[in-house]
C-alpha cells in the first residue's frame, strides 16, 4: 500500500484509471497543508533554545535526498575542527524503542567519536546530550520540520534530480511542507548533482524563494564495498567492474542507487525493492538468496541504510554468497570553502 500511494505521489501511476484517487489525495494534501501552516503558526509562540549551538540538517519532501550523508560530512567537519558535537535523531521507524533505526545507526557506527541521540523530542535529547556529553554543537537529523526549536543554522539537502517532486503535498506529491517554507533556509546543498540532473533551474527557483541563502552543489562519491559482516574492511569498486550483480534497497530513492552501480560499470541480474526504511526478515534474505543462486548469481549489493538495518536486527547472513554494501561519501563540488566558512561563522564572536 505504501508503495502505491507512494507511486501515486510521484505520478508513476499514470491514465485514466487513478485520476480519481489522485484528486481524493489532492483534496486530502489541502487538508494537510492547512494543519502544517497551523502547526507552523502556532510553534512560534512558543519556541525553545538550548544552550549550543544547533544545527538543522532537513529536507522539504519525503526521503532520498542524502540528507543523512550529509550529516555525517558536517559532523566529520566539525570534529575536524575541534567542536564537540552531538547528532539527535528521531529514530524513524525504528522496530521499538531499543532499536536505533537504520541511520542513527549508520552514524553511530561511521562516527565512532560522536554520540547519536534516538528521541522523537528533540528538545529532550538535547538536554541530554548538553548534560551528559558537555558538547558546544548540536546537528539534528531531519531537523527541518522541528518547528518548536530554535536553530542557528537551518541547512536544506535539495535532491537536485527531483527537486520538489510534482509541487503537490502529501499525500499528494512528495513535499512535507509548502514550497515556501524554503524561505527560512540558510543553506540549500544541493545532493546528487553528478547524476546528470539539471541544477540550474532548481537553483534559480530557489534563488527566487530565497535570495538571501547560499546554494552548494555536492555529489555522492563511491568510497568501495564493505562485507556487513565485516564493516571496517573496504573492497575496491574497480574489483567488480563487469560482474553481475543482485541489488536489494528499501529507500526512498531506490533509482539514484540503480544508477550508481550502473556507473560503477557493474551489471544488475536482479533488483529487489522495498518500502523505505523497511524491516527485514529472514524471509526476505532467503527471496533475495535464492533467486541469485538460480541465476547463478554470487554477490548480492545493498546501501548502507539496507546493511545497518540488517546488522542492527541481527539477522544471520552466512549463506556462503557475498552480501556487501555500497559506502558512499558526500563531496562538495562547488564552493566548498564558502560552506565551511558559514559553518564557522557560527562560533565567531
Amino acid at each position: 500500500m505504501l508503495n502505491f500511494l507512494y507511486n501515486l505521489a510521484t505520478d508513476r501511476y499514470k491514465g485514466a484509471p487513478y485520476c480519481l484517487i489522485k484528486f481524493f489525495l489532492f483534496l486530502l494534501s489541502l487538508f494537510y497543508g492547512l494543519i502544517v501552516r497551523a502547526l507552523i503558526f502556532f510553534s512560534s509562540f512558543k519556541s525553545y533554545r538550548l544552550n549550543c549551538k544547533v544545527i538543522s540538517v532537513g529536507n522539504i519532501t519525503l526521503g532520498g535526498t542524502g540528507k543523512t550523508t550529509l550529516v555525517e560530512f558536517i559532523a566529520r567537519y566539525l570534529r575536524q575542527e575541534g567542536k564537540i558535537i552531538a547528532i539527535l535523531s528521531r529514530g524513524y521507524k525504528r522496530k521499538n524503542s531499543k532499536a536505533p533505526g537504520d541511520e542513527p545507526y549508520m552514524l553511530a557506527r561511521n562516527l565512532k567519536d560522536v554520540p547519536v541521540i534516538v528521541d522523537a523530542d528533540r528538545f529532550r535529547a538535547g538536554k541530554q546530550a548538553l548534560r551528559e556529553y558537555m558538547i558546544n554543537t548540536l546537528i539534528l537529523d531531519d531537523g527541518f520540520q522541528q518547528w518548536k526549536l530554535k536553530k542557528d543554522l537551518e541547512i536544506v539537502a535539495i535532491d537536485s534530480g527531483n527537486p520538489f517532486g510534482n509541487g503537490y503535498l502529501i499525500p499528494r506529491g512528495i513535499l512535507r511542507e509548502p514550497i515556501s517554507s524554503l524561505a527560512r533556509a540558510d543553506i540549500f546543498v544541493l545532493t546528487k548533482t553528478n547524476f546528470d540532473a539539471d541544477i540550474n533551474s532548481t537553483k534559480a527557483i530557489l534563488t527566487k524563494l530565497n535570495p538571501q541563502a547560499l546554494i552548494i552543489e555536492s555529489a555522492h562519491i563511491p568510497l568501495g564495498f564493505y562485507s556487513i559482516d565485516n564493516p571496517g574492511e573496504l573492497l575496491n569498486v574497480e574489483a567488480f567492474r563487469g560482474k553481475e550483480v543482485t541489488l536489494f534497497a528499501g529507500i526512498a530513492a531506490p533509482d539514484s542507487f540503480e544508477n550508481l552501480i550502473i556507473r560503477l560499470g557493474i551489471k544488475i541480474g536482479l533488483f529487489f525493492r522495498f518500502p523505505d526504511h523497511y524491516n527485514y526478515c529472514a524471509k526476505d534474505l532467503d527471496k533475495i538468496i535464492n533467486h541469485s543462486k538460480e541465476r547463478k548469481i554470487d554477490t548480492i549489493i545493498t546501501t548502507e541504510k539496507d546493511a545497518a538495518r540488517i546488522s542492527a536486527l541481527g539477522l544471520d547472513t552466512g549463506y556462503g554468497l557475498q552480501i556487501l554494501a555500497l559506502r558512499i561519501a558526500l563531496s562538495i563540488t562547488k564552493d566548498e570553502e564558502k560552506f565551511y566558512h558559514r559553518l564557522l561563522k557560527l562560533y565567531q564572536p
